[in-house]
């Protein structure tokens, strides 16, 4: 697989620019405030599917070959990445086979079926997840769009930033969420690549720290059992991914739950706008002042606005 550069990325964004949606980004006076520095945030829960994730998945879609396409094509995914595999797919006019855990929120489940994505049911771990997949694949014969793991997924990502730094170009960071580390290398790929100077940095549940983890030692690790309302965040940081972030990300921010339903609300109350506890993380640094941000002028990406309303955070028991 070719290695992901700034070139490869401009590609992608040619390729699904006509329809994905160039999401805005709002600032507010009062998180400002609160935050003691400029913040910019990049609206991808505006964007088709309601995440980041359909810039990934339209992309490699449309990448494959019609061979390749023939038998449509096979995911796993605990719900943003699967929609956006089976409403790309659509786009494409192939099916979309579909792994989720027995324990994804109905309301993602009904995401995915909405876009006529193909699903199959497997146990919660990420071993299950890859066997379901492998055999959908060795029955079918669709082609695999990995959520993360994939040069293709990467570079459209990666568009987020490319569009981010193009409408934003003096910012001094980005900081993004983390799981299996697809936006992240993508958003620092592009993001150097086009601002050299900038600082780019991870956001990850204290629960589900296994990139942290990996960043600090230099080896991928992951994490045994990881649990996090961010339930988007959860994968093992793929082996296509850490080398990138390696090489180019500045820092790899945790933290708990209680402040990513702390950020999600704040967003929601303030600027209006709902956000997914995964997509919150991202605020979350810098409202907990992790980023040491005083002064700075800050993107943030928020990734996602599929918010489940039978599992808002501050409606249970979390502190916030």
């Amino acid at each position: 697989m070719p290695e992901i550069t700034l070139e490869l990325i401009r590609e992608a964004h040619a390729r699904i620019r006509g329809q994905i949606r160039r999401t805005p980004v709002l600032t507010s006076t009062r998180l400002d405030e609160l935050a003691g520095a400029k913040l910019f945030f990049k609206c991808e829960n505006f964007q088709k599917t309601g995440s980041f994730k359909t810039r990934g998945a339209l992309n490699a879609i449309l990448s494959l070959t019609d061979a390749e396409a023939s038998h449509g094509v096979a995911t796993h995914s605990s719900g943003n990445h699967a929609a956006a595999v089976s409403w790309a797919a659509g786009l494409r006019g192939i099916p979309a086979f579909v792994v989720m855990p027995r324990t994804a929120s109905r309301f993602k489940v009904a995401s995915v079926e909405r876009y006529g994505g193909r699903i199959v049911f497997c146990e919660p771990t990420h071993q299950a997840r890859e066997e379901a997949a492998a055999k959908v694949i060795e029955e079918t014969g669709a082609a695999l769009v990995h959520p993360y793991n994939d040069g293709r997924i990467i570079a459209g990502q990666g568009t987020v930033a490319l569009e981010f730094v193009e409408d934003v170009p003096d910012l001094d960071a980005v900081i993004c969420p983390v799981g299996g580390g697809g936006l992240l290398a993508g958003t620092a790929i592009a993001a150097k690549g086009l601002a050299p100077a900038i600082k780019v940095f991870g956001g990850e549940p204290e629960g589900a720290a296994d990139t942290s983890l990996s960043f600090s030692s230099g080896i991928r690790q992951p994490v045994t059992g990881p649990a996090s309302i961010a339930d988007g965040l959860l994968a093992f940081v793929g082996d296509l991914n850490f080398p990138v972030i390696l090489r180019l990300v500045d820092g790899i921010i945790t933290v708990p739950d209680a402040a990513i339903a702390a950020a999600m609300r704040q967003l929601l109350e303030v600027m209006k706008i709902a956000v997914e506890p995964s997509a919150a993380v991202a605020y979350a640094a810098v409202a907990t002042g992790k980023t040491a941000a005083a002064g700075m002028r800050i993107g943030v990406i928020l990734s996602g606005g599929n918010v489940d309303l039978e599992r808002i955070p501050w409606a249970k028991e979390v502190s916030v």
